[in-house]
């Protein structure tokens, strides 16, 4: 799968994940002499496409990059969301090819095999399965609706969830949400209350980018199908206490505001 970013330092590089989910400033968190990472879960830059959300810190961490690159310890490649200044600097200062601009760091995970293009912008992301689904908070009396997927269910067993499925070729996201809903719950909705941009989902080697809906009902009974075992209404809140599907409570935040 390949996702279009933006080039901030030129070249090519091809090389395994390695990932950090929070800002990285390299100045105290990469040591410039053996590439050892000193937060998150560690591990070692060298040779790896580093993937981080942003650069936070002292301009001193666009040294440490150079430092790196003296030292042979230097990451093939690094990408971000978001590019940063220290961060873009020390890149084309030790000549690593470096992209932001990708939709989400949540596409890689660690071990992932991937080719960056930084000239043309591309990362390309292999072995990984792409599938484009909707998820769809039904909401009653400020209650959420959610479903109990059964443990055998082929993605997220045993999870709860919000009204999920597949969005089928030549169909757009806004119908998929409504016919999943019709079918997994004889819920009929009108349009959607609110929606989110996409965001992305990793389980395992599938990758799902996630259209996220929020439809307001009067009154709804639902009558479930074999896809779901079980339904109840709740609080937003109680979601924190519920093994849900990634992402669902943050998800149901930003849509009820």
């Amino acid at each position: 799968m390949i996702f279009k970013g933006r080039m901030i330092s030129s070249g090519k590089a091809e090389g395994t994940v390695l990932k950090l989910d929070e800002p990285l400033s390299f100045l105290g968190g990469v040591d410039g002499a053996t590439g050892e990472v000193r937060v998150g879960n560690g591990g070692n830059v060298a040779g790896k496409i580093l993937v981080f959300p942003k650069g936070k810190g002292s301009t001193v961490g666009s040294f440490v990059m150079y430092d790196l690159m003296v030292h042979g310890k230097q990451p093939a490649a690094v990408i971000n969301e978001s590019a940063e200044t220290i961060v873009a600097t020390g890149a084309v200062i030790s000549s690593i090819p470096m992209i932001d601009s990708i939709p989400s760091i949540n596409i890689f995970e660690d071990g992932d095999r991937v080719t960056v293009d930084a000239d043309a912008g591309t990362v390309e992301v292999h072995d990984v399965q792409y599938r484009e689904v909707v998820s769809s908070a039904v909401v009653m009396d400020g209650r959420v609706l959610i479903l109990k997927r059964p443990e055998t269910n082929r993605s997220f067993p045993g999870k709860w969830s919000l009204v999920a499925g597949k969005i089928e070729e030549g169909e757009k996201p806004i119908e998929a949400a409504k016919r999943e809903i019709k079918e997994e719950t004889q819920i009929d909705v009108a349009g959607s209350d609110a929606v989110l941009r996409p965001i992305y989902v990793r389980e395992g080697n599938v990758l799902f980018k996630v259209y996220p809906f929020l439809f307001r009902v009067a009154y709804a009974d639902p009558i479930i199908n074999e896809e779901n075992e079980g339904f109840e209404w709740i609080e937003p809140e109680e979601l924190l206490n519920r093994d849900t599907v990634t992402d669902t409570c943050t998800v149901v935040k930003q849509m009820l505001g």
